[in-house]
C-alpha cells in the first residue's frame, strides 16, 4: 500500500475535537492521516466574506458553500440539505471545513456538573453515563488550558485547578443587569476559551463583539486553530476529502476508508486504528451509507443505535427594553448567564435549564423594527438610538431526555457526490415543556426587576434548537442500548472509535464542546495506551 494511503491512525473530521485526539495522537510518535471533507480557508478570508455579506445575521454567511460536501444553509432560501421528518424542524448550522463548526461559536467552554452523569440514578430520569465527573475532571482541564479558558470558579462544576485564563473585563451591560438581578438572580461570567491576554501567539479580545460567526483576531479559540496545530504537530491533513464508506473484515475490523476528492475520484486509506470525529450528524450519515453482507444495517449498527436519541437544547427566549442604558454591543457577545437552574431535584419533574444574556449589538434589529412600524429620518434615529442602548435578548439551554425516536436517518434525496442527505426527527417532549413554563416565570422576574417595557417572547410552543448537536452515538455500557463502549469504542468494531458531541449519552444544560473536547483527549490516550502495549 502506498505510505500516502496508510497510517497508524485515520481520522475522519477535522473540527475542534478530531484535531486534538490527531495532536495527541502525533505526540506520541502515531502517523496519523486527518481526513476533511470541506476545504481549507483562513480566517482573513473569512472576515472578509462577512464583511461583504449581505446577511450579517446569518452566521453562516463567511463560510463557503460547495455542493460536493453540502451543510445547511438557510439565507436567503433553505436549501433543504438536512429533511425534516419530525413534529419540530431541527434547524442544525454546521460548517463542512477544516476546523469545523466551532469557528462560529461564541467559545463557551463549561463543564458539566456532576449530577448530569448520574441523571437517572438521581433523579429518575433520562441516562446515566458509563463514566462520571471524576473521570473527565482533569481531561477537563487538559482541554481548558488547550483553549485558553477562563469564568466564574464557583458555577456548580468543582476543579482541582484554576481556570488557566483571567476572565475578559465584564461590559458595561454584564455589570448592569448583575448588579439589578442581585440577590434573586445570580449572574455569572461564562465559561469561554477566549483571551483576556496574549495566549498562545494569538491577542487579547478587543470587543469587536463579532465573535459569532467569527473573530477577526483570533482571540477566541476555535477548531481551525486546532486544526493547525494538528498539523504542526505532523499530522498529514487532506482537504475536501468525503467518505463514503468504511470497509471491514471477516471479524468486522475496519480494514479501510473510502473518501471522494471533489473531482468525484474515489481514493482509499487504510489504518491499524480508525476514529470518526465528523459530527453527530455527519457521523451516523457515514456509518448508515456503509452497508455490507455482514452488517446490512451499517457500520456499528448491528441493535439499530446509530442515529437514535438525537438532543440538543431546546431554547425559547425573550427581549425587552430595559430602564436605562445598557449598551449591548462592546465585548463579547456572549460574556455572562445564570446557572441556578442547572440542577436540583426539581429534574424529577422538569427540564433544567442555563439563562444566557446576550450583549450582541441589537442595532440591525432595532432599526429592522422600526423600519416595519412607519419610522423615518429624526425619529427613526431617534427609536435606533433608544432602542439600541436598552434592548436586552435572552435565551435558555433547556435539557433534552435522550428520545430513541429522535434521529438521524438517511433520506431519500442525493447530493452532488449522489451520496444520501440526512433525515431529522425531532420532537419535544413534556419534560421540556415544563421547564419551559419554569423558564417563563423567570424571564417575567427578570423583565420586572429590569424595568422592562416592549416585551417579546418566543411563539408558545415554538422552539429553536442551540447547535449542541449529541446523543446520535451515545456511549454506555450495554450494546443493546447504546453504539459506543465508555471510551467511545464502537461496540461491534475493536479498532473503530468515535468522538464528538454524538458519544454525550445526555446534553445537560450547557454548551456542549468542552465536555466533547474531554473525551477526545481521553479517547486519544486509550488508543496510545492500547497501541504501546498491545
Amino acid at each position: 500500500m502506498n505510505k500516502m494511503n496508510s497510517a497508524d491512525v485515520v481520522v475522519i473530521g477535522a473540527g475542534v475535537n478530531g484535531s486534538l485526539l490527531a495532536t495527541r495522537l502525533a505526540n506520541a510518535g502515531k502517523s496519523v492521516l486527518l481526513l476533511e471533507s470541506g476545504p481549507r480557508v483562513g480566517r482573513d478570508e473569512l472576515v472578509e466574506r462577512y464583511r461583504a455579506s449581505a446577511f450579517k445575521s446569518d452566521f453562516m454567511s463567511p463560510y463557503p458553500f460547495s455542493p460536493m460536501a453540502p451543510q445547511p444553509r438557510y439565507t436567503p432560501e433553505p436549501n433543504d440539505y438536512l429533511h425534516q421528518a419530525g413534529p419540530h424542524p431541527f434547524a442544525a448550522q454546521y460548517i463542512r471545513m477544516l476546523g469545523g463548526t466551532s469557528w462560529h461559536w461564541a467559545a463557551q467552554l463549561w463543564r458539566f456538573v456532576p449530577n448530569d452523569f448520574r441523571q437517572h440514578s438521581q433523579y429518575g430520569v433520562g441516562k446515566d453515563w458509563p463514566i462520571g465527573y471524576d473521570d473527565l475532571e482533569d481531561y477537563y482541564y487538559q482541554a481548558e488550558a488547550i483553549a485558553g479558558v477562563g469564568g466564574s470558579p464557583d458555577n456548580g462544576s468543582p476543579r482541582s485547578k484554576p481556570y488557566p485564563m483571567e476572565r475578559v473585563p465584564a461590559s458595561w451591560l454584564q455589570q448592569r443587569v448583575t448588579a439589578r438581578l442581585a440577590p434573586d438572580f445570580t449572574v455569572q461570567d461564562d465559561s469561554t476559551g477566549r483571551n483576556s491576554r496574549s495566549f498562545d501567539g494569538r491577542p487579547a479580545c478587543c470587543g469587536n463583539n463579532n465573535c459569532m460567526p467569527v473573530c477577526p483576531i483570533d482571540a477566541q479559540y476555535h477548531g481551525g486553530i486546532a486544526a493547525q496545530q494538528a498539523e504542526n504537530s505532523g499530522v498529514r491533513v487532506v482537504t475536501e476529502a468525503v467518505v463514503y464508506q468504511l470497509e471491514h473484515d471477516a471479524q468486522g475490523r475496519i480494514t479501510a476508508a473510502n473518501y471522494y476528492d471533489w473531482n468525484k475520484v474515489s481514493h482509499r486509506v487504510t489504518a491499524e486504528t480508525f476514529v470518526l470525529a465528523a459530527n453527530a450528524i455527519e457521523t451516523p450519515k457515514l456509518l448508515l451509507m456503509s452497508t455490507s453482507d455482514k452488517f446490512p444495517q451499517g457500520i456499528a449498527n448491528a441493535r439499530d443505535n446509530v442515529g437514535r436519541n438525537l438532543c440538543d437544547h431546546p431554547a425559547i427566549g425573550v427581549t425587552f427594553d430595559v430602564d436605562e442604558e445598557i449598551w449591548p454591543g462592546r465585548g463579547p457577545v456572549s460574556p455572562c448567564s445564570i446557572g441556578q437552574f442547572r440542577d436540583g431535584d426539581f429534574r424529577r419533574e422538569h427540564a433544567p435549564f442555563r439563562i444566557d444574556i446576550s450583549n450582541a449589538s441589537q442595532v440591525a434589529a432595532v432599526t429592522k423594527e422600526a423600519l416595519a412600524e412607519g419610522y423615518f429620518g429624526k425619529k427613526l434615529q431617534e427609536q435606533i438610538r433608544f432602542r439600541a442602548a436598552r434592548r436586552l435578548s435572552i435565551k435558555n439551554a433547556l435539557e433534552q431526555l435522550p428520545d430513541p425516536e429522535n434521529r438521524v436517518t438517511l433520506s431519500g434525496n442525493k447530493d452532488a457526490l449522489g451520496l444520501p442527505t440526512p433525515s431529522l426527527y425531532w420532537n419535544i417532549d413534556d419534560y421540556v415543556v415544563k421547564g419551559t413554563e419554569k423558564t417563563r416565570e423567570c424571564y417575567d422576574a427578570i423583565a420586572a426587576k429590569l424595568g422592562a417595557i416592549n416585551i417579546k417572547h418566543s411563539k408558545s410552543g415554538k422552539f429553536s434548537n442551540r447547535q449542541h448537536i449529541t446523543g446520535t452515538l451515545s456511549m454506555g455500557l450495554d450494546p443493546a442500548t447504546s453504539v459506543t463502549d465508555a471510551w467511545g469504542r464502537a461496540h461491534d468494531h475493536q479498532n473503530l472509535f468515535m468522538v464528538g458531541t454524538g458519544v454525550m449519552p445526555t446534553v445537560g444544560t450547557c454548551n456542549v464542546t468542552l465536555t466533547a473536547m474531554a473525551l477526545a483527549l481521553r479517547t486519544a490516550d486509550k488508543i496510545i495506551q492500547e497501541t504501546q502495549h498491545g
